[in-house]
């Protein structure tokens, strides 16, 4: 039986402030002068660098354009452009700041990794600029610590810790209500350039320990029992670990190559982004650096508390420690933390971005999982290879609903349990239609998501269907019959 969901009214109301304080931050500069830099750094580390460095230019360029108009009307071509010019130059060190932050802060360890943003939020413009000789006036030290808050809260936001509101409560009241930069720093302590050289400093040692530290990662040729269960999804033959040019590549007997990037083995083709596969991968591609926190603001705002919500479902697997587990469509592999530790975990997905995601919540929760970048219609793993197959979300939009289920029965091992949770017609239509973003993707569907409890072979044993989180989502559990 499913556990239970439980709900918080606490944390509802909580949530509902919170969000309250962000949406007006928006229109009060006093509040977006804290919240703004927390929105920032929380951005820029859901997006690719230089995606996100451009969207960052375009939502700083495009309301300061809007609002200033008129000295476009008032001015002549030449002014124009200075104006355009030095608008874009402003823009441009905004958001540079971030755009290091973003760059080096995944490699930096633990609270060292909050520090990039508040040294190059004064380090640049020092860079920059000549600064007049003289006393460190309020601001930068101020920028400083508003900046640092920011990077702090949103570490602990990714660490999913509830100290995110109470740090960003207690240092807004000692920046803002205390006046605390004046407290520590007084303006005849440290003179402009000192503090300005003092972070550029800053700047360049975490540039070059996050240059220089190396990247913990396995090499495949050291998993030796992980490689045993791989073969080619297209020609069924197994594979082994080679390396070319200092790389290493997964090779087949008959000369077939699957590259290896940054750790995780490359088994797409090109056929497999096409039909409903492609069109949904696109938008998990765009959705998926902030994927996960979509699931735990939604869960806050209606009071419920994430963890339940979670393990209503993934309660129906019978997991045990020592037992091989895959995920197909893992997505950023929020279903991992809900398995016993010590299960042998392995996903697969089609989207580079979720995968990538899912590498570092892993190295955040201090948990090991191989990851496959692949179509779950046709898995590139040995017949029998797991104890456990399942797939929670995506399903409902394969390409080919019933030869995934085929699959994912191939390569359980006899008696092994599957599962399949995804969403109902009902909440598709009542949530993913009527949200913005999501609308064009789910709205003129060719038909409906049907509960695909037909598609289950039947001779397949303990078929159960159960209806989760009032009728919103399925899960169907079933075993492959023992070996005769």
């Amino acid at each position: 039986m499913p556990t239970e969901i439980k709900s918080s009214r606490r944390s509802q109301v909580v949530a509902v402030v919170v969000g309250s304080l962000f949406v007006f931050g928006f229109f009060l500069s006093q509040v977006g002068a804290w919240t703004g830099p927390i929105l920032g750094a929380w951005f820029v580390g859901t997006q690719k660098p230089r995606r996100g460095f451009l969207w960052m230019l375009a939502f700083s360029l495009i309301p300061t354009l809007i609002f200033g108009w008129r000295n476009f009307a008032l001015a002549g071509p030449q002014q124009v452009l200075e104006y355009l010019g030095w608008t874009l130059l402003a823009a441009v060190l905004g958001v540079l700041p971030f755009t290091f932050h973003r760059l080096t802060s995944p490699r930096l360890p633990g609270f060292f990794s909050t520090l990039p943003l508040p040294l190059a939020v004064v380090a640049i413009p020092a860079l920059s600029f000549a600064l007049r000789p003289g006393l460190i006036d309020e601001s930068g030290l101020r920028a400083f610590l508003i900046f640092w808050l920011a990077a702090i809260v949103v570490w602990l936001w990714n660490r999913e810790s509830r100290a995110a509101i109470v740090v960003f409560g207690a240092g807004f009241v000692l920046v803002e209500g205390l006046d605390f930069s004046r407290a520590v720093l007084p303006q005849w302590l440290l003179p402009n350039a000192v503090f300005g050289a003092t972070c550029l400093g800053g700047v360049l040692l975490l540039s070059l320990w996050a240059l220089f530290r190396p990247a913990k990662q396995r090499s495949w040729a050291e998993r030796s029992e992980n490689v045993a269960l791989l073969q080619s999804p297209v020609t069924g033959s197994p594979l082994r670990v080679a390396v070319e040019e200092g790389r290493e590549v997964l090779v087949g007997r008959d000369g077939e190559r699957f590259l290896i990037r940054d750790g995780i083995p490359t088994f797409l083709r090109p056929k497999d982004l096409a039909g409903d596969n492609g069109k949904y991968n696109h938008l998990y591609e765009t959705i998926g650096g902030f994927y996960d926190d979509t699931q735990r603001v939604f869960a806050a705002f209606r009071g419920l508390e994430i963890d339940s919500y979670f393990e209503n479902y993934m309660s129906l697997l019978d997991v045990k420690a020592g037992d091989s587990v895959l995920e197909t469509s893992v997505g950023t592999g929020l279903n991992f933390k809900y398995l016993p530790r010590g299960a042998k975990l392995s996903g697969l997905d089609l989207s580079p971005e979720m995968l990538s995601n899912c590498q570092a919540n892993l190295r955040r929760w201090k948990l090991d999982a191989d990851l496959y970048l692949g179509n779950a219609e046709s898995l590139p793993f040995a017949d029998a290879s797991f104890d456990v197959v399942y797939t929670a979300g995506g399903f409902n939009f394969f390409s080919d609903r019933a030869q995934a289920i085929r699959e994912m029965i191939r390569v359980v091992r006899p008696g092994g349990q599957l599962m399949i949770e995804d969403e109902t017609e009902e909440y598709v239509k009542s949530t993913y239609e009527n949200i913005p973003f999501t609308s064009g993707f789910y709205a003129n569907r060719k038909q409906a998501v049907a509960v695909p409890i037909d598609l289950v072979p039947p001779e397949m044993q303990d078929i159960h269907l159960d209806m989760l989180k009032d009728g919103k989502f399925y899960a169907i559990t079933f075993r492959k019959p023992p070996a005769a």
